[in-house]
């Protein structure tokens, strides 16, 4: 493994000291509490792109985690970094999100824009942190500086945490630089391509683009070239798959590529000398990021403003928006684990816990049960 790597035996640590686990190293131990954790098992009910109670075949915020976990680990091998690390921070990326995809982050980011704001990394954060508290003798799950710094430092074109780094409480883990470590740009990058690999695909199968609209993306072009050469006469959905294979076939060896290319200029020796860099050192090449950049926004275009996505957006932002006004003016309406938490952190904020830990399921339910009549619920 590289210097720059993190070596799990020379983690920074846990907020809480425990007696080391004689079968799992200091990564692994977080990926083991990481995965078993409420958080994680709710992403399977969380829109990622398309709503997910429409189709059983649309990605949900875990197959999509699951799939980033994929990428990072075999971008780790190829860079000679830590692969454990590199997959526990991408499955737990996304266990901030709240219900309903973007559009859920948008309602809560508004609602509380007075009261602290939302952001799904901050969040996410916290749900290790406190949110969950499966351990007697502390809350959260106790991982490492490693893991949870790859959290609050994870960044894409719809991953922005700014202003964390400015908060107190949050100081420890920007001590080192505002940088991630290598395994945390991974997971970073491995998160973009899943994104945008996984979305095409659903957006095929959704009948949303064809072929001859494709045909106009560079990227996607390259990727089809050979595959249909080979297989001449099949429509778009039999030969989607190999299509994208090769074209994350082709971002990924760019990123290795690319990498290398960067190590190289920069020649970082520790981990620290990652983190306090002027750039990322885990990156596309200047060609690719374009190429990308074209693809995805083809897909803002074409997919994410699509009507169908669109109504479906507004329907969810009402969902939440009612549901947190209702809360937040009858409170007694949460749970009580809930409830004794607001003398100490304020209405606002325990509700926007409470809605953004729903599943989609359990958010349209909730809101079946507040506003329909008394004799359908």
């Amino acid at each position: 493994m590289k210097s720059y790597a993190c070596h799990a035996n020379q983690s920074i640590g846990r907020q809480f000291d425990e007696s080391p686990d004689s079968f799992s190293d200091a990564f692994e131990l977080d990926r083991r509490r990481v995965a078993g954790c409420a958080a994680f098992r709710r992403l399977e009910y969380k829109t990622q792109a398309f709503v997910t109670l429409e189709d059983d075949h649309f990605r949900t915020r875990l197959t999509h985690t699951l799939e980033v976990a994929g990428i990072a680990r075999v971008l780790a091998k190829a860079l000679g970094v830590n692969e454990t690390l590199a997959e526990t921070i991408s499955l737990a990326h996304d266990l901030g999100h709240p219900p309903f995809g973007h559009a859920g982050e948008v309602a809560l980011r508004e609602l509380m824009s007075e009261n602290g704001g939302f952001e799904h990394n901050t969040h996410a954060l916290r749900v290790v942190d406190y949110l969950e508290h499966p351990y007697p003798q502390y809350r959260g799950l106790n991982l490492t500086f490693e893991t949870r710094e790859g959290l609050i430092k994870h960044s894409t074109k719809y991953d922005r945490p700014e202003g964390a780094s400015n908060d107190p409480s949050l100081w420890d883990l920007f001590e080192g630089g505002n940088l991630p470590s290598v395994e945390g740009q991974i997971a970073c990058v491995a998160d973009r391509l899943a994104y945008d690999g996984h979305d095409l695909e659903d957006a095929i199968a959704a009948n949303l683009i064809d072929e001859d609209a494709l045909a106009e993306i560079s990227i996607w072009s390259e990727a089809m070239e050979p595959v249909r050469k080979e297989f001449p006469d099949p429509v778009l959905a039999a030969i989607r798959r190999p299509v994208l294979d090769r074209l994350q076939t082709l971002l990924v060896a760019d990123v290795v590529e690319e990498t290398g290319r960067r190590i190289e200029t920069h020649a970082p020796k520790l981990v620290d000398d990652v983190r306090l860099l002027n750039e990322g050192v885990v990156a596309l090449s200047a060609v690719r990021n374009k190429q990308l950049n074209e693809l995805e926004s083809f897909l803002a275009e074409r997919v994410y403003h699509h009507h169908r996505l669109v109504r479906m957006d507004a329907k969810a932002r009402r969902f939440i928006e009612r549901l947190f006004h209702a809360y937040v003016e009858n409170p007694a309406m949460l749970p009580p684990r809930f409830t004794n938490r607001i003398d100490e952190q304020g209405v606002h904020r325990v509700v926007c816990d409470y809605i953004a830990g729903m599943t989609d399921r359990f958010c349209q339910d909730d809101y079946l049960r507040m506003f329909e009549p008394f004799e359908r619920v």
